[in-house]
């Protein structure tokens, strides 16, 4: 097969922790060819079809000089066997343009996980919505009082935007309010911003979970984040410190409830946030934590994911 990873440039790759890099690795070592572009090579023009400048790369097995070049070739997407959509956050106009030129890939023959107008009907926050039987109290909102009457009935609180990630721009705001008006006016710009208001949940001393689906079935190992020092933040962005688990009783119940429906939506990769016993995010653009539950565990979540991939794909 022809896989093309749509990725932030190569040179960027940590690739001792990166899951674009463990998929690679897999489906190099299964005899599958690696292709690559950014959502900045992505074009269309009238009469033609979507194409982009690709690389296809070798994986060399060192960590100096990962990957060498074997050719570069501008291709219509379609030309491909998959395309994954492997692009990192944050979820602004321009990677919801790229979405849209993906779509007309899929439409052109080309079979793009996660599904691109999938992507875009859900916004990672906002998505949990759909699944508020397994939620924490939560609140969206423009409305400065709205966020003050939800602090007055929880006391204790997280503040965060909607289009943050890796923990950016996430505030806790205790019983005493203290900046509360302030981080109001931080976030929601005087009314201009959609903010996310949530009840703070003591049991992310524990770690907040990453449970990941791969085709609507649960990796049977979750990425704990868990925060270090004072910080409230488990984002290993934030310094928060990966400690692989077995999910809980209640992450299984939450996974087994909500594959099949994400799956069913053209969502083939999810990460799901659950601290404690609530979920609180449904990750869709880029989920990570393969290397660090295999490292950990000696599961390997690659070889799921490739094993799922393959399936979808005829002739593989």
């Amino acid at each position: 097969m022809k896989l093309l990873f749509v990725a932030d440039p190569l040179p960027t790759f940590k690739i001792h922790k990166d899951s674009t890099f463990a998929m690679m690795r897999e489906a190099q070592a299964r005899g599958h060819e690696v292709w690559t572009c950014d959502t900045t090579d992505l074009q269309w023009q009238s009469g033609q079809s979507v194409s982009a400048a690709l690389q296809h790369i070798h994986l060399t097995g060192q960590t100096d000089g990962w990957y060498t070049t074997l050719q570069t070739e501008v291709l219509p997407l379609h030309r491909m066997d998959a395309v994954l959509m492997r692009k990192d956050p944050p979820f602004d106009n321009e990677y919801f343009y790229a979405t849209h030129l993906l779509s007309q890939a899929a439409n052109e023959g080309a079979k793009v996980f996660n599904n691109p107008a999938a992507l875009r009907e859900h916004p990672e926050k906002l998505a949990l919505m759909a699944f508020a039987q397994f939620a924490s109290p939560t609140l969206v909102t423009r409305q400065a009082d709205a966020v003050r009457a939800f602090h007055a009935e929880h006391q204790d609180i997280i503040l965060k935007p909607l289009d943050g990630m890796g923990g950016m721009g996430i505030f806790r705001v205790k019983a005493d309010g203290l900046n509360l008006g302030s981080i109001i006016e931080t976030l929601n710009q005087d009314g201009r911003q959609t903010l996310m208001v949530q009840k703070f949940l003591p049991a992310i001393t524990q770690g907040d979970k990453r449970v990941l689906l791969i085709n609507g079935q649960p990796v049977p190992f979750a990425l704990a984040r868990i925060p270090q020092g004072n910080e409230v933040r488990g984002n290993l962005a934030a310094g928060g410190k990966g400690v692989a688990q077995a999910l809980s009783e209640r992450d299984l119940t939450i996974a087994q409830a909500m594959g099949p429906v994400l799956a069913a939506r053209g969502l083939f990769l999810v990460g799901l946030d659950i601290i404690g016993d609530c979920l609180t995010e449904v990750n869709v653009t880029s989920p990570t934590g393969f290397r660090e539950i295999m490292d950990q565990t000696g599961f390997d979540v690659a070889a799921m994911f490739m094993d799922a991939l393959t399936q979808q794909i005829p002739n593989a």
